[in-house]
Protein backbone atom coordinates (compact mmCIF):
# COMPACT_ATOMS: atom_id res chain seq x y z
CA UNK A 1 0.00 0.00 0.00
CA UNK A 2 0.54 3.70 -0.67
CA UNK A 3 2.03 5.20 2.97
CA UNK A 4 0.60 9.38 2.83
CA UNK A 5 3.13 11.62 4.03
CA UNK A 6 1.26 14.15 5.95
CA UNK A 7 3.86 17.40 6.04
CA UNK A 8 3.94 20.06 8.95
CA UNK A 9 4.21 23.53 8.05
CA UNK A 10 6.48 25.53 10.69
CA UNK A 11 3.70 27.69 11.19
CA UNK A 12 1.19 24.52 11.92
CA UNK A 13 4.06 23.55 14.88
CA UNK A 14 4.33 26.97 16.11
CA UNK A 15 0.20 27.19 16.32
CA UNK A 16 0.41 23.79 18.09
CA UNK A 17 0.54 23.72 22.27
CA UNK A 18 2.21 20.92 23.63
CA UNK A 19 -1.14 18.77 23.78
CA UNK A 20 -1.08 15.53 25.23
CA UNK A 21 -1.23 12.35 23.22
CA UNK A 22 -3.26 9.64 24.60
CA UNK A 23 -1.14 6.88 27.12
CA UNK A 24 0.10 3.88 26.84
CA UNK A 25 0.24 2.02 30.35
CA UNK A 26 -0.19 3.32 33.71
CA UNK A 27 3.78 3.67 33.34
CA UNK A 28 2.78 7.07 32.08
CA UNK A 29 2.06 9.83 34.39
CA UNK A 30 -1.72 11.11 34.86
CA UNK A 31 -0.63 14.23 32.82
CA UNK A 32 -1.34 11.96 30.08
CA UNK A 33 2.01 14.29 28.30
CA UNK A 34 3.91 12.79 25.98
CA UNK A 35 6.66 15.42 27.02
CA UNK A 36 7.35 17.68 29.90
CA UNK A 37 6.70 14.89 32.66
CA UNK A 38 9.01 14.03 35.73
CA UNK A 39 10.44 11.30 34.09
CA UNK A 40 11.93 10.06 30.66
CA UNK A 41 9.36 10.90 28.07
CA UNK A 42 9.52 8.02 25.28
CA UNK A 43 7.74 8.36 21.97
CA UNK A 44 7.35 4.93 20.40
CA UNK A 45 6.32 4.86 16.50
CA UNK A 46 4.23 1.54 16.97
CA UNK A 47 3.04 -1.40 19.75
CA UNK A 48 6.75 -3.05 19.42
CA UNK A 49 8.80 -0.35 20.03
CA UNK A 50 6.59 0.95 22.82
CA UNK A 51 6.10 -2.50 24.65
CA UNK A 52 10.30 -2.57 24.76
CA UNK A 53 10.28 0.77 25.99
CA UNK A 54 7.58 0.24 29.06
CA UNK A 55 9.93 -2.75 29.61
CA UNK A 56 12.93 -1.52 29.72
CA UNK A 57 11.90 2.11 31.60
CA UNK A 58 9.92 0.89 34.12
CA UNK A 59 8.73 3.32 36.60
CA UNK A 60 11.42 5.87 35.38
CA UNK A 61 9.53 6.41 32.02
CA UNK A 62 6.80 8.07 30.54
CA UNK A 63 5.66 5.63 27.07
CA UNK A 64 3.00 7.80 23.96
CA UNK A 65 2.73 5.51 21.30
CA UNK A 66 2.21 7.42 18.23
CA UNK A 67 0.06 4.48 16.30
CA UNK A 68 -3.44 3.84 17.93
CA UNK A 69 -4.37 0.50 19.21
CA UNK A 70 -5.69 -1.26 16.63
CA UNK A 71 -4.71 0.88 13.77
CA UNK A 72 -2.93 -0.55 10.92
CA UNK A 73 0.86 1.06 11.15
CA UNK A 74 1.30 1.94 8.15
CA UNK A 75 -1.68 3.92 7.70
CA UNK A 76 -0.06 6.50 9.96
CA UNK A 77 0.00 10.10 9.42
CA UNK A 78 1.29 12.28 12.10
CA UNK A 79 -0.57 15.45 13.03
CA UNK A 80 0.64 18.60 14.24
CA UNK A 81 -0.05 17.53 17.82
CA UNK A 82 1.87 14.70 17.57
CA UNK A 83 5.15 16.52 15.55
CA UNK A 84 4.54 19.07 19.01
CA UNK A 85 4.84 16.54 21.06
CA UNK A 86 8.01 14.85 19.84
CA UNK A 87 9.88 18.19 20.30
CA UNK A 88 8.87 18.04 24.33
CA UNK A 89 10.01 14.55 24.16
CA UNK A 90 13.84 13.24 25.88
CA UNK A 91 13.59 10.21 23.19
CA UNK A 92 11.69 8.70 20.09
CA UNK A 93 11.85 4.97 19.89
CA UNK A 94 11.13 3.69 15.96
CA UNK A 95 11.59 1.19 13.30
CA UNK A 96 13.31 3.22 10.21
CA UNK A 97 11.63 2.43 7.11
CA UNK A 98 8.48 1.19 8.12
CA UNK A 99 6.39 4.42 8.68
CA UNK A 100 7.39 7.39 6.24
CA UNK A 101 5.42 9.82 8.16
CA UNK A 102 6.91 8.89 11.31
CA UNK A 103 10.78 8.84 9.86
CA UNK A 104 10.06 11.96 8.05
CA UNK A 105 8.59 13.85 11.64
CA UNK A 106 11.39 12.18 14.08
CA UNK A 107 14.37 13.27 11.35
CA UNK A 108 13.04 16.74 11.26
CA UNK A 109 12.65 17.22 15.35
CA UNK A 110 14.63 18.28 17.87
CA UNK A 111 14.20 15.47 19.81
CA UNK A 112 17.86 14.80 21.37
CA UNK A 113 18.17 10.35 21.54
CA UNK A 114 17.10 8.88 18.74
CA UNK A 115 16.56 5.01 18.27
CA UNK A 116 16.15 3.23 15.28
CA UNK A 117 15.85 -0.28 16.20
CA UNK A 118 16.75 -1.51 12.38
CA UNK A 119 20.40 -0.46 13.65
CA UNK A 120 20.62 -2.82 16.52
CA UNK A 121 20.13 -6.09 14.85
CA UNK A 122 20.81 -7.27 11.10
CA UNK A 123 18.12 -6.71 8.39
CA UNK A 124 17.14 -9.36 5.85
CA UNK A 125 15.60 -9.31 2.25
CA UNK A 126 12.47 -12.06 2.01
CA UNK A 127 9.91 -12.61 -0.74
CA UNK A 128 7.05 -14.56 -0.76
CA UNK A 129 8.44 -17.67 0.10
CA UNK A 130 10.84 -17.67 3.08
CA UNK A 131 12.53 -21.21 3.87
CA UNK A 132 14.32 -22.09 6.99
CA UNK A 133 17.90 -21.52 6.38
CA UNK A 134 18.79 -19.90 9.77
CA UNK A 135 22.40 -21.76 10.00
CA UNK A 136 21.65 -23.30 13.46
CA UNK A 137 17.89 -24.55 12.46
CA UNK A 138 18.41 -25.31 8.73
CA UNK A 139 17.22 -29.23 7.82
CA UNK A 140 17.00 -30.88 4.37
CA UNK A 141 13.13 -30.57 3.93
CA UNK A 142 13.06 -26.93 4.16
CA UNK A 143 15.93 -26.34 1.89
CA UNK A 144 14.62 -28.97 -0.86
CA UNK A 145 10.88 -26.72 -0.73
CA UNK A 146 12.91 -23.85 -1.43
CA UNK A 147 14.78 -25.50 -4.14
CA UNK A 148 11.24 -26.86 -5.83
CA UNK A 149 9.24 -23.72 -5.50
CA UNK A 150 11.95 -21.32 -5.74
CA UNK A 151 11.84 -21.28 -9.91
CA UNK A 152 7.79 -21.20 -10.26
CA UNK A 153 7.22 -17.99 -10.04
CA UNK A 154 10.43 -16.19 -9.47
CA UNK A 155 9.84 -15.56 -5.82
CA UNK A 156 13.59 -16.85 -4.95
CA UNK A 157 14.21 -16.49 -1.38
CA UNK A 158 15.36 -12.78 -0.95
CA UNK A 159 13.40 -11.07 -3.78
CA UNK A 160 11.03 -8.74 -2.96
CA UNK A 161 7.34 -10.60 -4.14
CA UNK A 162 5.17 -8.92 -6.48
CA UNK A 163 6.77 -5.77 -6.95
CA UNK A 164 7.39 -5.34 -9.92
CA UNK A 165 4.58 -7.61 -10.98
CA UNK A 166 1.58 -5.63 -10.12
CA UNK A 167 3.40 -2.25 -9.36
CA UNK A 168 2.93 -2.29 -5.34
CA UNK A 169 4.95 0.06 -3.59
CA UNK A 170 5.74 -2.02 -0.41
CA UNK A 171 5.54 0.03 2.25
CA UNK A 172 6.11 -2.97 4.42
CA UNK A 173 9.67 -2.98 3.84
CA UNK A 174 12.83 -0.66 4.91
CA UNK A 175 15.48 0.88 2.60
CA UNK A 176 16.75 -1.47 0.06
CA UNK A 177 13.62 -3.83 0.17
CA UNK A 178 14.38 -5.45 3.57
CA UNK A 179 11.87 -7.15 5.95
CA UNK A 180 11.02 -5.12 8.96
CA UNK A 181 9.54 -7.82 11.22
CA UNK A 182 12.45 -8.21 13.41
CA UNK A 183 10.23 -8.42 16.99
CA UNK A 184 9.02 -12.07 15.50
CA UNK A 185 12.07 -13.22 16.00
CA UNK A 186 12.76 -13.44 19.70
CA UNK A 187 16.65 -13.37 19.34
CA UNK A 188 16.49 -10.58 17.51
CA UNK A 189 13.99 -8.61 19.24
CA UNK A 190 16.29 -9.05 22.46
CA UNK A 191 19.44 -7.89 20.60
CA UNK A 192 17.10 -4.58 19.39
CA UNK A 193 16.61 -4.75 23.29
CA UNK A 194 19.81 -4.42 24.71
CA UNK A 195 20.28 -1.87 22.08
CA UNK A 196 17.59 0.03 23.72
CA UNK A 197 18.80 -0.50 27.30
CA UNK A 198 21.94 1.17 25.96
CA UNK A 199 20.39 3.88 24.86
CA UNK A 200 18.34 4.78 27.72
CA UNK A 201 21.63 4.25 30.00
CA UNK A 202 23.29 6.85 27.84
CA UNK A 203 20.65 9.60 28.18
CA UNK A 204 19.20 8.83 31.51
CA UNK A 205 22.36 7.74 33.58
CA UNK A 206 20.77 9.13 36.79
CA UNK A 207 18.30 5.41 36.38
CA UNK A 208 20.90 3.33 34.32
CA UNK A 209 21.28 0.40 36.85
CA UNK A 210 17.54 0.02 36.73
CA UNK A 211 17.46 0.21 33.18
CA UNK A 212 20.30 -2.51 33.11
CA UNK A 213 18.66 -4.50 34.92
CA UNK A 214 15.25 -4.21 33.60
CA UNK A 215 16.90 -4.80 29.93
CA UNK A 216 18.61 -7.61 31.32
CA UNK A 217 15.27 -9.21 32.86
CA UNK A 218 13.67 -8.73 29.20
CA UNK A 219 16.61 -10.39 27.53
CA UNK A 220 16.21 -13.50 29.52
CA UNK A 221 12.09 -13.95 28.79
CA UNK A 222 12.77 -13.63 25.07
CA UNK A 223 15.31 -15.96 25.64
CA UNK A 224 13.05 -18.28 27.06
CA UNK A 225 10.73 -17.38 24.57
CA UNK A 226 13.44 -18.49 21.86
CA UNK A 227 13.34 -21.91 23.42
CA UNK A 228 10.26 -22.50 24.46
CA UNK A 229 9.51 -22.40 20.23
CA UNK A 230 12.11 -24.26 19.74
CA UNK A 231 11.04 -27.02 21.82
CA UNK A 232 7.33 -26.49 20.68
CA UNK A 233 7.72 -26.96 17.33
CA UNK A 234 9.97 -29.88 17.25
CA UNK A 235 8.60 -33.42 15.64
CA UNK A 236 5.87 -31.70 13.40
CA UNK A 237 4.38 -32.98 10.56
CA UNK A 238 4.94 -30.00 7.76
CA UNK A 239 7.57 -27.29 8.13
CA UNK A 240 5.41 -25.04 5.86
CA UNK A 241 3.16 -22.79 6.85
CA UNK A 242 0.73 -20.06 4.62
CA UNK A 243 0.05 -16.70 5.57
CA UNK A 244 -1.78 -13.64 4.14
CA UNK A 245 1.62 -11.45 3.83
CA UNK A 246 4.96 -12.53 4.64
CA UNK A 247 5.58 -10.91 7.81
CA UNK A 248 7.12 -14.02 9.62
CA UNK A 249 10.03 -14.66 7.66
CA UNK A 250 12.24 -13.95 10.43
CA UNK A 251 10.60 -16.42 12.93
CA UNK A 252 10.37 -19.37 9.99
CA UNK A 253 14.25 -18.54 9.84
CA UNK A 254 14.85 -19.35 13.34
CA UNK A 255 12.44 -21.85 13.67
CA UNK A 256 13.70 -24.11 10.46
CA UNK A 257 10.42 -23.32 8.53
CA UNK A 258 8.74 -22.32 4.93
CA UNK A 259 6.44 -19.50 5.66
CA UNK A 260 4.62 -19.41 2.16
CA UNK A 261 2.77 -15.94 1.79
CA UNK A 262 -0.37 -15.06 0.05
CA UNK A 263 1.19 -11.90 -0.86
CA UNK A 264 4.41 -10.27 -0.33
CA UNK A 265 5.17 -8.07 2.67
CA UNK A 266 2.52 -5.55 1.55
CA UNK A 267 -0.48 -7.01 3.51
CA UNK A 268 -2.58 -5.23 1.25
CA UNK A 269 -1.31 -6.11 -1.84
CA UNK A 270 -3.76 -8.55 -4.21
CA UNK A 271 -2.26 -11.93 -5.27
CA UNK A 272 -2.29 -13.28 -8.82
CA UNK A 273 -4.19 -15.57 -9.79
CA UNK A 274 -1.12 -18.01 -10.24
CA UNK A 275 0.35 -17.61 -6.81
CA UNK A 276 -3.17 -18.51 -5.32
CA UNK A 277 -2.89 -21.96 -7.18
CA UNK A 278 0.76 -22.14 -6.46
CA UNK A 279 0.15 -22.54 -2.76
CA UNK A 280 -2.95 -24.32 -3.34
CA UNK A 281 -0.46 -27.20 -5.06
CA UNK A 282 1.98 -26.84 -2.34
CA UNK A 283 -0.40 -26.93 0.23
CA UNK A 284 -1.69 -30.31 -0.98
CA UNK A 285 1.63 -31.63 -1.58
CA UNK A 286 3.68 -30.04 2.00
CA UNK A 287 0.08 -31.42 4.02
CA UNK A 288 -0.49 -27.69 4.73
CA UNK A 289 -3.74 -27.98 6.88
CA UNK A 290 -4.57 -23.71 7.55
CA UNK A 291 -3.97 -20.74 6.04
CA UNK A 292 -2.94 -17.99 8.74
CA UNK A 293 -5.09 -14.14 8.56
CA UNK A 294 -4.45 -11.48 10.92
CA UNK A 295 -5.88 -9.07 13.11
CA UNK A 296 -5.53 -5.70 11.64
CA UNK A 297 -6.01 -6.75 7.72
CA UNK A 298 -9.03 -8.13 6.14
CA UNK A 299 -9.03 -12.22 5.74
CA UNK A 300 -10.63 -12.40 2.96
CA UNK A 301 -8.00 -13.61 0.61
CA UNK A 302 -7.17 -16.24 3.13
CA UNK A 303 -10.73 -17.37 3.35
CA UNK A 304 -11.08 -17.54 -0.14
CA UNK A 305 -7.82 -19.68 -0.95
CA UNK A 306 -8.60 -22.11 2.54
CA UNK A 307 -12.27 -22.54 0.69
CA UNK A 308 -11.12 -23.32 -2.80
CA UNK A 309 -8.32 -25.61 -1.45
CA UNK A 310 -10.22 -27.05 1.51
CA UNK A 311 -8.43 -25.75 4.36
CA UNK A 312 -9.14 -24.51 7.71
CA UNK A 313 -8.12 -20.50 8.86
CA UNK A 314 -6.55 -19.52 11.88
CA UNK A 315 -5.28 -16.52 12.97
CA UNK A 316 -1.26 -15.68 13.01
CA UNK A 317 -1.08 -11.85 15.01
CA UNK A 318 2.30 -10.05 13.71
CA UNK A 319 1.66 -8.02 16.48
CA UNK A 320 1.35 -5.01 15.47
CA UNK A 321 -0.92 -3.51 17.95
CA UNK A 322 -2.52 -5.13 20.72
CA UNK A 323 -6.65 -4.60 20.56
CA UNK A 324 -9.57 -6.44 22.52
CA UNK A 325 -9.71 -8.88 19.92
CA UNK A 326 -6.11 -10.03 20.35
CA UNK A 327 -5.03 -13.62 21.83
CA UNK A 328 -3.70 -11.80 24.86
CA UNK A 329 -2.80 -8.49 26.63
CA UNK A 330 0.98 -8.39 25.84
CA UNK A 331 3.90 -9.11 23.48
CA UNK A 332 4.74 -12.76 25.64
CA UNK A 333 1.21 -13.52 25.53
CA UNK A 334 0.24 -13.03 21.92
CA UNK A 335 3.59 -14.95 20.86
CA UNK A 336 2.57 -17.74 23.03
CA UNK A 337 -0.83 -17.72 21.20
CA UNK A 338 0.66 -17.80 18.22
CA UNK A 339 3.27 -20.95 18.74
CA UNK A 340 0.30 -22.64 19.83
CA UNK A 341 -1.38 -22.23 16.34
CA UNK A 342 1.97 -23.00 14.59
CA UNK A 343 1.46 -26.14 16.63
CA UNK A 344 -1.63 -27.25 15.47
CA UNK A 345 -1.51 -26.12 11.99
CA UNK A 346 1.90 -28.11 11.83
CA UNK A 347 1.12 -31.32 13.56
CA UNK A 348 3.41 -30.62 16.37
CA UNK A 349 3.22 -33.35 18.92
Amino acid sequence: MNVRRHHISAAALAAVTALGLGTLTACSSDSAAAGNTDKFDVVASFYPMAFLAEQIGGEHVNVTSLTEPGQEPHDLEISAKQTAQLQESDAALYLKGLQPSVDEAIGQSGIKTKIDAATLTSLEEHGAEVGGHAEEHADEHAEEHADEHAHEDGHAEGETAHEDEHGHEHSHETEGGKDPHIWLDPVKYAEVAEGVGKAFEKADPDHAADYKKNTEALVGKLNDLDTTFETGLKDRKTDVFITTHAAFGYLAERYGLTEEAISGLDPESEPSGARVKELAKTAKADGVTTVFYETLVSDKTAKTLAGDAGLKTDVLDPIEGITDTSRGDDYFQVMEANLKALQTALGAK
